[in-house]
């Protein structure tokens, strides 16, 4: 259950061989039969995809309890980043992990580095971090990935609940605490809990491919995941904010290494051994890709890690069950045949109307599919709008009317992840990440205690300098002026002061 490529054996390249024969002896005898038939398969794959996410935005997404009572014995939990080429935001990850509200004496954090990333191990060191976190650089060895750093800190874990983030993530402080009740609350089937992602940007205005990447992250992670949850599917777990129980993780043997979406493949390998997942409340938030040049290598290994965790559960797909296996085509196989298709209709539909438009005649096209076209698309906007709502976010007109847009550049990233997963199919295109800017606070206005000065309409004292410099001499302030000034001495002194 690896991506790790296997020798290929005899009856892998028979069945190929064959597959390939009956498709080609069908288009030529009947090449009518055959597109009919992928016609009518992709259209009723994509009228169930579009039927789930319509009824993904009418599901509740539940009730959760925030946090656990204080007076409950905290399990031990551990949190995990794995850092590469990250010394810019180290100070950044350490005080917001620092805010995390939990006692520091259940909590042990590792800060993973690779052996030749010198600069985030001295920017750690450097750092003024709290006594549970501390750095940990991963042996040698390949492949040089997010899931193998995971693994070295997961066997160090001690036994209770671990959780991981990214270098960018802010989680939200009663996360953990939430975690832990939610876990008490159910039975040992529960092994993973999901915390929400949002995305947000500070102390700058958002691009338009940041706002369509929000967007995009509330459909999936405020609709879809909590809908799959509702009616007990498997999910695929998001890269951070993950709640493991640590005895569960370690006998599912941990993530995979040689997968670059080892998240999307662990849920679903939760899911084959039996364990449940569930969703949080407490969101994490976390910056998002800013351009085109950062945007195109994420999402190409988003899509080829997806091609790499279909391939591995649909080794043996009567193992993995019929719900999961249903959630796995839902999701990832659903987004992956988007991918490789959107930009296609995309281009297709502008180039039928403007040709047609010349002499003013509709295009050509079947009402069952021009139909499935604007009814997907329009419960596809309604997601994300749904998702916005429930995340806080206030999406304008326009950023709804240009969604299909964003949708077509999945399929450069396609294009790019299909060449990838034959050329590099273990290389981790490493997402840049940058501090975020602080927005400015306005200077504070010091308010003195003028509770001595006469209320009048105009102020009998003139001042020529600055008022401050002369008047606070004469007028009591709410601290001592001096070292040397005494306290009151009675109640009655104290109440006249008050006054």
């Amino acid at each position: 259950m690896s991506a790790r490529r296997r020798p290929v054996r005899l009856r892998q390249i028979v069945g190929f061989i064959l597959l390939i024969g009956m498709m080609i002896s069908t288009a030529l005898v009947a090449p009518d039969l055959l597109w009919r038939a992928i016609h009518i398969t992709l259209w009723g794959a994509f009228a169930v995809v579009i039927a789930f996410r319509a009824s993904s935005c009418l599901l509740a997404r539940g009730s959760s309890e925030v946090g656990a009572r204080r007076s409950q014995r905290l399990p031990n939990y551990t949190i995990v980043v794995a850092l590469k080429d990250e010394a810019a935001v180290v100070p950044q990850l350490i005080r917001r992990l620092g805010r995390i509200d939990y006692p520091h004496a259940r909590l042990t954090g590792y800060l993973v580095v690779e052996p030749d990333d010198s600069a985030t191990l001295n920017a750690i060191l450097d750092a003024e971090r709290p006594s549970w976190l501390q750095p940990l650089v991963a042996p040698p060895g390949q492949p040089t990935t997010k899931p193998r750093a995971l693994n070295v800190a997961l066997n160090l874990a001690r036994p209770g609940l671990l959780t991981v983030y990214d270098a960018e993530d802010e989680p939200h402080p009663d996360q953990l605490r939430e975690a832990v009740a939610r876990f008490a609350a159910e039975d040992a089937g529960l092994a993973c809990l999901q915390a929400p992602l949002r995305i947000r940007t500070l102390g700058r205005r958002s691009t338009w491919l940041e706002r369509q990447f929000a967007l995009e992250y509330a459909a999936l992670f405020e609709v879809t995941l909590p809908a799959l949850a509702r009616l007990g599917l498997p999910l695929p777990l998001g890269g951070t904010s993950n709640h493991f129980r640590v005895d569960v993780l370690k006998r599912v043997g941990g993530w995979d290494p040689w997968n670059v979406t080892e998240d999307a493949d662990l849920g679903f390998r939760l899911a084959r051994c039996g364990y449940r997942i569930g969703v949080l409340a407490c969101p994490t938030r976390e910056s998002p890709p800013p351009d085109l040049r950062t945007w195109i290598p994420q999402r190409t290994r988003w899509l080829k890690g997806f091609l790499q965790t279909l391939g591995v559960h649909l080794r043996f797909p009567t193992a993995l069950g019929w719900r999961a296996g249903f959630s796995l085509m839902l999701t990832l196989g659903a987004a992956v045949a988007s991918a490789s298709l959107q930009g296609i209709v995309f281009a297709w539909l502008c180039a039928n109307f403007l040709v047609y438009s010349l002499d003013w005649h509709p295009p050509a096209l079947a009402p069952a599919d021009i139909g499935l076209i604007v009814i997907g698309s329009g419960i596809a906007v309604f997601a994300i709008l749904t998702g916005a709502r429930r995340a806080g976010i206030k999406p304008t007109i326009s950023d709804a009317l240009t969604a299909p847009f964003y949708w077509g550049l999945s399929s450069v990233a396609y294009v790019h992840a299909v060449w990838r997963l034959i050329r590099q199919p273990y290389h981790w295109d490493k997402t840049p990440h940058l501090p975020d800017i602080q927005a400015p606070r306005s200077p504070r206005r010091i308010l003195r205690n003028r509770a001595s000065l006469p209320t009048l309409p105009t102020s009998p004292i003139r001042t020529l300098g600055p008022w401050k410099s002369l008047i606070s001499k004469t007028t009591p302030t709410s601290a001592p002026a001096s070292s040397n000034a005494t306290a009151p001495k009675t109640s009655r002194e104290c109440e006249r002061l008050d006054a």
